[in-house]
């Protein structure tokens, strides 16, 4: 039997900087992010490290939450620029053959039949390299933008991101396989008869089909998720085949991981076609000692009001009502309806109920990066071993605090260790996203839940 081996996923944004505001202030990172070529030598990068996919977060707002303002955001370019992350995709597809390309679209804000027909052709011109991170959103600025008065509540979010995503999957089983025949001696295009209406009418949605675009290399996009919160990961059991979770530690990722992967399992689904891999920041060099040097200079880049505005966005809670060491009310705790997961660490974190401002910064790490991944190739791979080997995820995510070099860094010294160490791929198994997991071709109707599940 095959050696497990280990996924790789880049952790990106469409925006002037990574997941951390203050990496456009590294003096090494690169500042042309308006261009096609800055993506693109991030995505020649990747595909040189053989990592699975390069995979855009986004949101519908630049962080204006705090104070209800957006200058501070602007000043200190706090992820203010957003640009359409499908669009950059399609740029770093281009100059690379089989890096896979996901990208983020909401379920509360956009339409089933077009985040399909985005998707299935992202899917068709990369032959079959396309993925769709599924996301409810999380603030009011994001409502705002689209045409709300507020962000609808949390579980709402959920039921109709339920009936979002089988509409999506009616879509992309519309066509069978062999539905096209372009057969220009006879005159015929296609079998008609293998092209299918969805004629869906729920709760929240409606569409009716037939769908415009035919079946892709792997069948159909892989779907990614990143629910936290109770309700987010049963979403996760029962649609996602690559899951992004932040775990703290080896021991509490691994209780996680069995526990979700046992939902997964009573889902119906085989656990090991959902893949887990848990985000993380290795500052890594040569040896250790230079990549202390990188991570001493690294850790002066963030400012406090990197975390007080990223705060704000991700609770949806303006930080700025309220005094540094000032406690959160019972009723300001509960009426959070961002990222729970967050408010619930930082409690976990402090042992505080109600946690103050700064407990919230220091306990969330908010806009700072986490210094747990520090050293030389030996370093870095024993712990990241460590954490595979222990069944605490699939893979990594990986996020870097210098563009490019992050990613450069990890390519050129972390991955040749792990190659070594045999936890690693040194050549992609087929051309597809689903061949780089480790996952069948998609089949019509392979989403739906099994008959035992269904019954319980």
């Amino acid at each position: 039997m095959a050696r497990r081996q280990m996924h790789m996923v880049g952790f990106l944004q469409a925006q002037n900087c990574t997941i951390f505001a203050s990496s456009w202030r590294h003096p090494e990172s690169r500042t042309d992010f308006l261009t096609a070529d800055y993506f693109q030598e991030i995505a020649r990068v990747l595909e040189r490290g053989k990592f699975d996919l390069g995979f855009f977060d986004d949101r519908l707002s630049m962080p204006d939450r705090y104070g209800s303002d957006h200058v501070h955001t602007i000043e200190h370019g706090i992820r203010c620029v957003k640009m359409d992350p499908v669009v950059v995709l399609t740029m770093m597809g281009a100059v690379t053959s089989r890096l896979g390309l996901g990208s983020t679209a909401s379920t509360t804000y956009f339409e089933p039949f077009h985040v399909a027909r985005v998707f299935q052709t992202l899917d068709l011109m990369s032959n079959g390299r396309a993925a769709w991170n599924i996301v409810t959103s999380l603030n009011d600025g994001e409502a705002a933008n689209m045409g709300h008065a507020e962000m609808m509540a949390h579980d709402t979010r959920y039921d109709r991101a339920d009936e979002f995503v089988e509409v999506v999957l009616r879509h992309w089983d519309s066509w069978e396989d062999d539905a096209l025949i372009v057969d220009k001696a006879t005159g015929r295009f296609g079998d008609g008869r293998k092209v299918h209406r969805l004629d869906f009418r729920g709760k929240f949605l409606s569409s009716r089909g037939p769908f415009t675009v035919p079946r892709s290399p792997q069948g159909r996009p892989v779907l990614i998720q990143a629910g936290a919160s109770g309700r987010g990961k049963r979403f996760s059991a029962r649609w996602a085949e690559l899951v992004f979770v932040a775990y703290h530690d080896i021991e509490g990722g691994r209780k996680e991981y069995e526990s979700f992967k046992a939902a997964v399992a009573a889902e119906g689904r085989n656990p090991d076609h959902v893949k887990v891999a848990t985000l993380c920041t290795p500052i890594c060099a040569a040896t250790k000692a230079e990549a202390e040097d990188k991570a001493a200079v690294i850790e002066r880049l963030p400012l406090e009001i990197d975390a007080l505005s990223l705060l704000s966005e991700a609770l949806n809670f303006d930080f700025a009502s309220k005094g540094m060491d000032e406690p959160f009310s019972d009723e300001e705790m509960a009426g959070i309806q961002g990222l729970q997961a967050i408010r619930d660490r930082v409690v976990e974190a402090t042992g505080k109920k109600n946690p103050t401002v700064r407990d919230f910064i220091l306990g969330s790490g908010r806009g700072r990066p986490r210094m747990d991944m520090v050293g030389g190739p030996k370093e870095i791979a024993d712990r990241m071993e460590a954490w595979f080997e222990g069944r605490a995820c699939d893979g990594f995510v990986i996020s870097a605090a210098v563009i490019p070099g992050g990613y450069t860094d990890f390519v050129q010294h972390v991955v040749p260790e792990l190659q070594r160490r045999g936890l690693y791929r040194k050549e992609y198994a087929g051309p597809t996203l689903r061949d780089h997991l480790g996952l069948p071709r998609a089949t019509l109707g392979d989403w739906r839940p099994s008959r035992a599940a269904a019954a319980e």
